[in-house]
């Protein structure tokens, strides 16, 4: 009797499960939909960083605007803009450039255009728990990293169910350290100017560049 409760509750466990992973994988795709409907988006963010071992708890804010694969994100007194070619990296504190080419295919290769479309390959996931946030309903989805060699523990993703945008993410690291994306306005379809994403050497005619190809 107790063999065929076991094997009737795993049973059970395992069609819940399921239901769960169809259903994360529904509104992740609806996410992504969202995003490739809209010719651009910005993004403005809080970011946390903590770590209660090692004493760690940083907090920057920063935005983004993202267009394809171009961006230019403005973050931590850093700037760095990418054109689809090449990515220039802005830093007034240090008054230098760094420019490099970066493909943007390269799986390995982290950009702020990836953090609205990372979770589509290389995770398991499942319904969380939904929080009702100032009257919004936001729903989280665990993702769990499928290779072994991935620091990351779990990420959850916080869904707006009205508006099937990203609210929030948070990367849970193997070594206890915790990062925090919180988006506070996410603005679609703006008017940008032509040179958004391109770079213009002569407005930083003192810094140093440092080309690294």
């Amino acid at each position: 009797m107790n063999k065929l409760f076991s094997i009737a509750f795993f049973i059970a466990a395992t069609l819940t499960s399921f239901a769960q992973d169809k259903q994360a994988k529904e509104l992740l795709d609806d996410v992504s939909e969202k995003i490739k409907s809209y010719n651009n988006i910005i993004i403005d963010f809080k970011y946390t960083l903590t770590n209660t071992k090692e004493n760690i708890n940083q907090e920057s804010k920063g935005n983004v605007t993202l267009e394809g694969n171009k961006y230019v994100l403005n973050f931590m007194g850093a700037t760095k803009i990418y054109d689809g070619k090449k990515s220039y990296t802005v830093v007034p504190e240090d008054e230098e450039i760094t420019i490099s080419s970066e493909k943007d295919n390269d799986e390995k290769a982290i950009t702020p255009a990836k953090m609205l479309t990372f979770f589509n390959s290389g995770y398991k996931y499942s319904m969380d728990i939904l929080q009702n946030v100032n009257g919004r309903k936001i729903q989280y989805i665990k993702l769990v990293p499928t290779s072994a060699k991935d620091q990351r523990k779990e990420v959850l993703l916080g869904i707006d169910i009205q508006t099937k945008h990203i609210y929030k993410l948070i990367e849970i690291g193997k070594n206890g350290t915790k990062t925090t994306l919180t988006v506070n306005s996410f603005k679609t379809n703006q008017p940008l100017s032509k040179n958004q994403f391109i770079f213009v050497a002569s407005k930083y005619p003192n810094y140093y560049i440092n080309k690294l190809d």
